[in-house]
């Protein structure tokens, strides 16, 4: 997948607003959307989104721009604060990627729209897993998957449970690789997914502010010995790739018949030809892999607020959330269930029964540091 050449520093943060293309902002009708994603994101929406909402459209443009990173946001956000306090305009309607807590106090400020409680005529249409906040809207997502050939691996013998994945693993020894947790999330949510199985299959015990040492200690330790176990046979006798692109060139050089993917990545490179059509894909059902969705917010206090509501409405049609599977690889914000029947017999193997997610903060460095002492101890973490 394309990834940003480079990320503005917080210290460079007003300069770089201050250098965001020179448009006529707040123009009726112009919705000034931002976003903090990847290029291949802008592209889509570039190449997609834009021509078609415009043709649907013909009142309203869209001004699309780059934002830089999730500070860059943050501080367009502020700036929306700052705005209201003085009955200013924004100069912004839209996020393409945001999180409604941030900046803090915003919501309380009345910066950003209920989208609950806005009116989207396909609001019910959202996949409630994707529900995080009546104050954003999860129109995409993406999840880890098993990547496989189908030339060595027949689909109806691919694993669909934990247990059967590492049956297999065990009986095709150097034909699966997963990469470093702290290299890529393909591979730091495989690991998640062995620390679900050992806790009960529950995500729920796990959250944003409840790590301790005591408690970490105990569920992450059952998860190293579900990893240990299986590390003799992963590829080359417990090598480890260095992150998500290179375990996608093991699997398309014949090295491995499986890996963990990102499914966005994966359908990506199927599509661009990096893998053959004869590259397999397949979800855990008794408890996917982690997996999460990108939010969209509104600016309840934008010049072009409604508009961009029918934005936001337009993301959730069925043209736009079929764009997002066919297009850009990612995963629907709707439920499957109002995705054509085409696609989702195409993607039968892939849709998840759920779409558990594990928290960040304090967790992140436990399972890093956890993994590397406990189950690749002899890995050169600088490397």
């Amino acid at each position: 997948m394309k990834r940003r050449a480079f990320m503005l520093s917080v210290a460079g943060l007003a300069a770089g607003i201050s250098m965001l293309p020179q448009v006529s902002f707040a123009a009726e009708g112009t919705i000034d959307w931002y976003t903090s994603s990847d290029s291949n994101i802008l592209d889509f929406w570039t190449n997609t989104v834009k021509p078609a909402f415009e043709a649907a459209h013909p009142e309203f443009k869209l001004n699309l721009v780059d934002a830089g990173d999730g500070a860059g946001i943050i501080a367009i956000g502020e700036r929306a604060v700052a705005a209201k306090a003085t009955n200013t305009d924004p100069q912004a309607d839209f996020f393409e990627a945001a999180d409604p807590l941030l900046p803090a106090g915003a919501i309380e400020a009345g910066i950003f729209v209920n989208i609950k409680e806005a009116g989207l005529s396909n609001y019910d249409k959202v996949n409630p897993a994707g529900i995080q906040s009546d104050y954003s809207l999860p129109y995409r997502g993406s999840q880890v998957l098993l990547a496989y050939d189908t030339t060595k691996l027949d689909p109806a013998n691919a694993p669909k449970t934990w247990d059967e994945l590492v049956t297999w693993i065990k009986a095709n020894p150097g034909q699966f690789v997963y990469n470093r947790p702290d290299k890529g999330g393909s591979g730091g949510n495989f690991v998640r997914r062995a620390i679900h199985q050992a806790n009960g299959l529950d995500p729920s015990k796990f959250t944003v502010d409840n790590y301790d040492e005591t408690f970490g200690n105990e569920a992450l330790g059952n998860a190293w010995a579900i990893l240990s176990d299986i590390a003799p046979s992963l590829y080359d006798n417990g090598a480890y790739s260095s992150g998500n692109t290179q375990s996608i060139q093991l699997l398309a050089q014949g090295v491995v018949t499986m890996t963990p993917v990102w499914s966005d990545q994966i359908l990506q490179a199927i599509d661009q030809g990096v893998l053959p059509e004869t590259t397999g894909l397949v979800q855990l059902q008794d408890l996917a892999l982690v997996g999460g969705f990108t939010r969209s917010v509104v600016l309840e206090t934008g010049t072009n607020r409604d508009a961009a509501l029918k934005l936001a409405d337009f993301m959730l049609s069925e043209e736009i959330q079929s764009a997002i599977l066919t297009e850009l690889g990612g995963f629907p914000g709707v439920s499957w269930d109002h995705i054509s029947p085409e696609l989702r017999e195409k993607f039968a193997d892939i849709i998840p029964q759920q779409i558990p997610t594990f928290p960040g903060g304090a967790w992140e460095a436990a399972i890093n540091d956890g993994w590397y002492r406990n189950v690749a101890p002899n890995v050169d973490r600088t490397q």
